[in-house]
């Protein structure tokens, strides 16, 4: 230890000594450095601008009103114990659930005014189950809302209060934003109305699971619960996007928000203030990823593109001659890169449109035109494409399609193409066939979805392997 101390201070007397052998080479230069100009410098040197968050707040601010929703739940008097569906107590607990009762729940949420008439936009899940909607603005005048309607796949609401001239919000174009630049939220954290804070655009086009029809903005903007519905501005004060979700381990932010761009929310707000509800087209088809090895089976150059696994017979890509192995390449020649592509493309146009498509067919392109078909309420544009194996479940699934053989009494399912995380876990293979969730059959991965979002802690999977049946529990994630 010593050494080394000593060592370090030669070290340091030689690096003195250089020091002052350079000073005294360039003394002589430096006593002729004229002096400096205060007011040169003043004028002349470079200033770091900063975004001018104060204008965008005081210009938006006012247009900006915080939701408070009040309403009722249905829960039990008394907790039911949690059982296996093989264990005996269950059915004992079932038949002897204790009654319910209404427990009055209250949120509060964020929005912003689009029109000077008093229609606004939030989340889908902000206002969900409301019976009473109350807008308070920043004059502190407070109105009684009307849902006029509400989109649960783009997460988007819109509201109407009895007002005019009220203050509004500019739209601008998510597309013109990019990656790393400043975006500013404004909304109600926890219930602290019109608070600001900022960050940049981490990144554009995320996809996050259950939420294929939106092409999230991720920004690292501090949003907490109560932000949710509020707009995010860009540095023109343009709102493009609508703060709607974080990924959290703690339920506060952590440098993840994503917002939903404005451009999708406003197609979904035309339709609802024109009809109620939202018209979605329909293609028809499973589609699944095209990984390294898929692309190299196929012929293709590079992994791109939707695979189509299977065509219902009577949809629209039947009709039009689509088949099973067909690659979607291009749709209204925009590259398709994956699944989602596809799904939010025909979700975006009006059932009856006609659109063009792209294929890649035994080896070369095939370009096919077609008829977009309309989707229930409880189908999806591409209401059989595989779910990615995320979420608390972790599981990929798709519909039986006609082609394949079934046994006689199977009538519905969901085929699990991969299996991972809580699914996995539990010994759910890919080629299981998922009969029913807690005793409900399911025969559309929303209805799967919809379930595992109901769940507590763990679901019960009833699966047909081969010949066989059986339960099988699953601890969610």
């Amino acid at each position: 230890m010593q050494q080394k101390i000593f060592g370090t201070t030669l070290i340091a007397i030689a690096a003195v000594g250089a020091a002052a052998v350079g000073y005294a080479r360039h003394a002589h230069s430096i006593a002729n450095i004229p002096p400096i100009d205060p007011a040169v410098t003043a004028d002349t040197a470079p200033r770091m601008l900063m975004p001018d968050f104060a204008g965008i707040v005081a210009k938006n601010g006012p247009a900006v009103v915080n939701i408070s929703v009040s309403g009722h739940s249905k829960v039990a008097m008394t907790p039911i114990p949690q059982f296996d569906p093989n264990d005996p107590f269950s059915e004992f607990f079932r038949r002897f659930q204790p009654p319910q009762s209404e427990m009055p729940i209250r949120s509060m949420g964020s929005g912003f005014i689009v029109s000077p008439n008093g229609v606004i936009i939030t989340n889908a899940h902000v206002v969900d189950g409301a019976s009473e909607v109350s807008v308070k603005l920043t004059d502190k005048r407070e109105f009684k809302a009307k849902v006029i309607g509400v989109d649960k796949p783009t997460d988007t609401a819109v509201l109407k209060i009895d007002a005019a001239g009220l203050p509004s919000v500019h739209l601008g174009d998510p597309g013109q934003t990019g990656v790393g630049e400043w975006v500013l939220a404004i909304g109600s954290p926890f219930g602290f109305e019109n608070s600001v804070t900022a960050g940049i655009v981490s990144a554009k086009s995320r996809t996050l699971p259950d939420e294929g029809f939106v092409p999230f903005i991720q920004t690292d903007v501090a949003v907490n619960p109560g932000n949710s519905g509020g707009p995010l501005f860009n540095l023109s004060g343009e709102v493009i996007g609508i703060n709607s979700q974080i990924y959290s381990r703690t339920g506060g932010y952590q440098g993840l928000s994503f917002a939903i761009p404005i451009d999708v929310a406003m197609k979904v707000e035309e339709q609802l203030l024109r009809d109620g509800k939202v018209n979605r087209g329909r293609l028809g088809v499973s589609v699944q990823p095209v990984d390294q090895s898929l692309a190299e089976s196929f012929g293709l150059d590079k992994p791109e593109g939707a695979l189509v696994d299977a065509v219902p017979e009577g949809g629209p890509a039947a009709k039009a001659g689509i088949q099973p192995g067909d690659i979607i390449l291009k749709f209204n020649n925009l590259p398709i890169q994956e699944p989602l592509d596809v799904a939010r493309r025909i979700a975006e146009l009006k059932p009856g449109s006609e659109v063009s498509l792209t294929l890649w067919r035994n080896g070369q392109q095939k370009d096919i035109s077609l008829r977009v078909g309309a989707a229930s309420d409880r189908e999806q544009a591409v209401e059989e494409t595989v779910e990615p194996a995320k979420g608390r479940l972790g599981l990929a699934v798709r519909p039986l399609s006609p082609q394949e053989p079934k046994q006689p009494d199977l009538d519905g399912g969901l085929v699990v193409e991969r299996s991972s995380g809580p699914a996995a876990r539990a010994g759910i293979q890919p080629g299981d066939v998922v009969l029913a969730v807690n005793g409900h059959p399911v025969s559309e991965s929303g209805q799967l979805r919809e379930f595992t979002e109901k769940a507590e802690k763990r679901i019960a999977l009833l699966v047909q392997r081969g010949n066989a049946r059986l339960f099988i529990p699953v601890e969610l994630g």
